[in-house]
């Protein structure tokens, strides 16, 4: 029998090295070993994130094929026309939140009242608002759309409530969407920056593409709907018109596509109320501070033209906003505007 050489039967590895790929849940499980409070609910409630998004693209890439597009003949609460793959990725996500045992409370834009995981036993310690598909209504033509989430920690000591859910945006404790276009792509923060993950669809997994994005104090673009201009408040309508000399105008119409260009470009995007929705048509607890959560990590701003967005408080769970964000000299220039009105 052959010997064993022992000072040879191990070879060390570097971490890090070579091919190796970042993908968001290895991501995750390093941000939970770097906490010392960590308890790995987060992560496990992420990975169930994750399964709902790479679901949901793989039927958003079928749609056209399967029937997916036709209306379900019914409205959402907000009084819009449900299409049958917003029905379908409301199930996926609800379904495989309540699976990972990690959320006690899930509050959806389709369903008109809050959902509360109904056996004690079965809960965790986080509220999950989610839009499961913005900007469907571009779904027919081919337009980005996603996926918008907030989290929350229930209120220790507390049954869980609607005292969970009317407080600000500053107690968010992760945010993130996920855009279903060419590609699909996870932008995600846990309070510490904000990192970029792309579907690998060989592995399926999402790798780290765009680590650490950083919003630039000021930006070149402009994102607004200007064909509502006319029914915009007086500073709003300054701003367009003195920004319109210096900027280029780029809008999709999809929240999550124009936020996203804005995120990795700068610049500011622009959703403000107006005389025909003068509470805003954005909804505060899953577009609005999702979005404005990710943006100040990010180092931008985010806000109403008279407070921060992350301070506004919701008097309902499908309470409405208007919102400007982006590059935070752009955003207070935008300020100034309201501060001279």
């Amino acid at each position: 029998m052959a010997e064993i050489d022992n000072k040879n039967l191990f070879t060390k590895i570097n971490v890090g090295s070579g091919t190796d790929l970042m993908t968001m849940t290895r991501w995750v499980l390093a941000q939970q070993q770097a906490s010392a409070e960590a308890t790995g609910d987060l992560t496990i409630l992420l990975t169930a994130i994750q399964f709902g998004c790479k679901y949901v693209a793989s039927k958003v890439k079928q749609a056209g094929l399967i029937n997916l597009l036709g209306l379900t003949g019914e409205a959402n609460v907000q009084g819009e026309d449900v299409k049958k793959l917003d029905v379908l990725a409301n199930d996926i996500f609800r379904n495989s939140l309540i699976a990972s045992g990690k959320v006690s409370l899930l509050v959806s834009e389709e369903d008109e009242h809050a959902m509360v995981v109904e056996n004690p036993e079965q809960r965790g310690k986080y509220i999950v608002t989610f839009d499961p598909l913005d900007g469907s209504s571009n779904i027919d033509c081919g337009v980005s759309i996603g996926t918008i989430f907030g989290i929350f920690r229930v209120q220790d000591g507390e049954e869980v409530g609607m005292k969970d859910l009317i407080r600000s945006g500053r107690n968010m404790v992760a945010a993130g969407y996920c855009m279903y276009g060419s590609y699909c792509e996870m932008i995600l923060s846990v309070g510490s920056g904000v990192n970029g993950f792309t579907l690998d669809p060989a592995i399926g997994e999402f790798i780290m593409t765009h680590p650490n994005i950083t919003l630039p104090p000021r930006g070149k673009i402009y994102s607004v709907n200007e064909g509502n201009m006319k029914y915009f408040d007086e500073p709003s309508k300054n701003y367009v018109n003195a920004v319109k000399n210096k900027y280029s105008a780029r809008y999709v119409g999809s929240m999550v596509a124009d936020v996203h260009r804005t995120l990795l470009y700068g610049g500011i995007f622009g959703y403000p109320a107006d005389s025909k929705s003068k509470r805003g048509k954005l909804r505060i607890l899953y577009e609005v501070f999702p979005m404005a959560y990710l943006i100040e990590q990010a180092g931008g701003k985010a806000t109403t033209g008279t407070q921060s967005a992350l301070d506004l408080v919701p008097e309902h769970i499908h309470d409405r906003s208007g919102v400007w964000l982006g590059s935070k000299e752009d955003v207070e220039e935008l300020e100034s505007f309201y501060k001279q009105a």
